[in-house]
């Protein structure tokens, strides 16, 4: 293929692929914790990561992955103890964090607007052999950690109280799932872009539940999804010319929207194939509200 003989190109797909699964991944956690927003907020707090790897003259990617992480963790901390002022010190944290970059990166040497705009919106040509070194390492602990820790992170977004319970260190798992989240900021903003990137962290877990029928499920579905749009953007934005976090995001609607179709048909087809195995059952509709599935139940 064309498209593999350039290593701009190679680098940019391989870019995609890590993406396309890291996203999803924690995305998951975020939905069902209601913080789909989380990842545009890091987004923001981003950009002062770049700005000063730009001033610094260090590696933006990871100057972004250390700012992201001190702005996920001071998000988590303004969760627990902000109380009504919370969201006023949010909007703060994430507007210094837009205004940190752009300042710091339009003081630097060697920086401009048009390299913050890279990064906002992903760029293909600018992917270099450090961005792929870091982005493989850093999109390697986001895998760890959602995949290795899924049981426990899964119980901690339904239900703190519940996890509590049961013994499992809630805070320190919050804290990680945060510290996740900004990680995956990081890699895939060179992809899709800082303000692009929540997106593809929760439209392709949406896409997924409306056809997985347990969290595993769900969980597959949406890192099928991502793999697909990010390389299918990645390659569009090859031949078409147009930018690649863009055409990624409307992909990735594409298939919300296709899949949202195809849900209503299809649990038509699953109930009357239970009622056709066990029509002795009550319907769905009579089962008793508020009984617990463990993460067994659920597939996790």
């Amino acid at each position: 293929m064309e498209i593999l003989d350039y290593a701009f190109m190679q680098r940019a797909l391989l870019a995609a692929v890590l993406v396309g699964i890291t996203a999803p991944a924690v995305g998951i956690y975020l939905v069902q914790r209601r913080q789909a927003l989380m990842g545009d907020g890091i987004g923001h707090v981003a950009m002062t990561g770049v700005g000063l790897g730009f001033l610094l003259t260090w590696s933006p990617v990871w100057m972004a992955t250390l700012v992201s992480v001190i702005g996920a963790v001071l998000m988590e901390l303004i969760r627990w103890y902000g109380r009504t002022r919370g969201d006023i010190a949010l909007a703060m944290l994430f507007y210094g964090g837009m205004a940190g970059g752009v300042m710091f990166i339009n003081l630097a040497p060697t920086g401009s607007n048009a390299n913050l705009t890279s990064y906002l919106f992903g760029s293909l040509s600018t992917v270099s052999e450090s961005d792929v070194t870091a982005i493989c390492i850093l999109a390697a602990f986001v895998v760890l950690v959602t995949l290795g820790l899924r049981r426990q992170l899964f119980a901690v977004s339904q239900d703190e109280e519940f996890a509590r319970v049961t013994g499992l260190p809630v805070r320190a798992l919050n804290l990680l799932t945060a510290i996740t989240a900004a990680v995956t900021v990081t890699v895939a903003m060179r992809v899709v872009g800082l303000l692009l990137v929540s997106a593809l962290m929760v439209v392709p877990v949406a896409a997924a539940q409306q056809i997985g029928r347990s969290f595993a499920a769900t969980f597959v579905i949406a890192t099928a999804i991502g793999v697909s749009v990010t390389i299918g953007g990645t390659v569009t934005s090859y031949y078409q010319d147009v930018p690649p976090g863009a055409t990624i995001v409307l992909l990735t609607i594409g298939a919300f929207m296709v899949l949202t179709a195809l849900a209503t048909p299809l649990a038509r087809r699953r109930a009357r194939a239970q009622t056709a195995a066990d029509p002795a059952h009550d319907p769905a509709e009579c089962a008793i509200p508020g009984t617990r599935k463990t993460t067994d139940e659920v597939g996790v």
